[in-house]
């Protein structure tokens, strides 16, 4: 079966976001409108084998989730969540390629779409890292609190004026005030956006909090800046409803803390 073909034996089993072109070696490339979390776009690349066809990622989905991580490699307990995604869905994990064989008589649209579907789950382990240095940041901050002998809460819940409930990572104490303390921990740019917006909405809808007739209360923005992703606009942009601080001055983030 040719290109053309073949495109068009998609086509007519998928809606038509999903578009089928001639892939640059051989086979066919089809753009889906799955996303990776930063926005890319999901491809599925189908090769004809004998009786068969066989579509694969080409290795991108596990090629994207190492750029995601400082080590170049996955932890057991992410492998094991890789293993899970192809088991319950069918796929084979092969040279570091998702990959799905099915003959030439099955659903090849159904294949693309859980193949691309296999591609999206993997991606999200990247939330995965996110969490991890988010734990350990908060456990580094917590034994420094216990060390300046500052009375903090952990994992506070407050409702906003929109009703919704917003976790505060620290809430701490001192005779003249509490400061609400939110980390700023990222390990790459696709996910400062997504950090900085959450916490700037969350100290918008908190902001009653602060009202004259209240005891003093601050929003600090606290960055882990042991990795080089933030910008200056990212700190201005928490300037406007936050007390900036930063992981690596401890004596500047205390004085915010104590006054």
């Amino acid at each position: 079966m040719n290109v053309s073909e073949l495109c068009a034996q998609i086509a007519a089993t998928l809606p038509p976001l999903f578009e089928c072109s001639p892939a640059p070696y051989e086979g066919v490339r089809v753009q889906t409108p799955l996303m990776y979390p930063d926005g890319g776009i999901v491809d599925v690349f189908i090769l004809e084998w004998q009786d068969e066809y066989i579509l694969t990622d080409f290795g991108e989905a596990l090629g994207w989730l190492r750029l995601q991580s400082a080590s170049d490699s996955l932890s057991g307990r992410q492998s094991k969540f890789v293993d899970d995604v192809c088991r319950t869905l069918g796929i084979q994990l092969a040279r570091g390629q998702l990959t799905l064989r099915i003959g030439k008589r099955d659903a090849l649209g159904e294949a693309v779409l859980r193949l691309a579907q296999a591609v999206v789950r993997v991606s999200d382990i990247r939330f995965t890292f996110q969490r991890q240095r988010l734990q350990t940041t908060a456990k580094e901050v917590e034994n420094w609190l216990r060390e300046r002998r500052i009375h903090f809460r952990r994992a506070v819940r407050l409702q906003g004026l929109s009703r919704k409930n917003w976790r505060v990572n620290f809430e701490t104490r001192s005779d003249e005030s509490t400061s609400m303390v939110f980390l700023m921990s990222a390990r790459n740019r696709s996910a400062v956006l997504r950090i900085t917006e959450h916490v700037s909405t969350a100290c918008r809808d908190l902001d009653y909090l602060r009202e004259p007739q209240r005891s003093v209360v601050r929003f600090v923005s606290l960055f882990d800046d042991s990795r080089d992703v933030w910008r200056q606009e990212d700190y201005n942009l928490m300037k406007q409803v936050s007390t900036i601080a930063r992981w690596s001055q401890p004596d500047e983030f205390e004085y915010i803390l104590r006054r």
